[in-house]
């Protein structure tokens, strides 16, 4: 399973229970996408309080000791896919670039994605996802 970068936020600020993201889980291994990690360091690097980017920064090398999946061909295959659906479904991928590239991860390894965003994610094709 992937977690998508909401439920890492979510944890973070305790606004998702770690209750409710381990039922969700199950015994499923859990993965942390490269472009979490991203998205996470953009958190880090913009936050402007001391002591606040002192406890991203904590958490974000805490995350990356997790198991990461890199992005590779396989998924950028994917990510056009998946790109080329929502555009063709109306929906603007540029605003959600990188939902696509974690959700074509997800899609690439047949694992289910962990969000707390699900119209996110809604409606695309070959994407199991679940929500804690």
């Amino acid at each position: 399973m992937i977690f998508d970068t909401s439920i890492w936020v979510g944890l973070a600020s305790g606004q998702i229970s770690s209750q409710a993201v381990l039922k969700a889980a199950g015994d499923e291994p859990v993965y942390i996408s490269a472009i979490s990690l991203g998205e996470l360091s953009f958190g880090v690097e913009s936050c402007t309080d001391p002591a606040m980017r002192m406890l991203r920064t904590r958490y974000l090398r805490s995350l990356e000791q997790r198991p990461v999946l890199d992005v590779s061909s396989l998924a950028a295959s994917a990510f056009g896919l998946l790109a080329a659906f929502m555009k063709q479904s109306g929906r603007s991928p540029r605003t959600r670039v990188n939902d696509l590239w974690i959700a074509a991860q997800a899609i690439e390894k047949d694992y289910a994605l962990l969000t707390a965003n699900l119209k996110d994610f809604q409606g695309l094709p070959g994407l199991r996802v679940a929500c804690p």
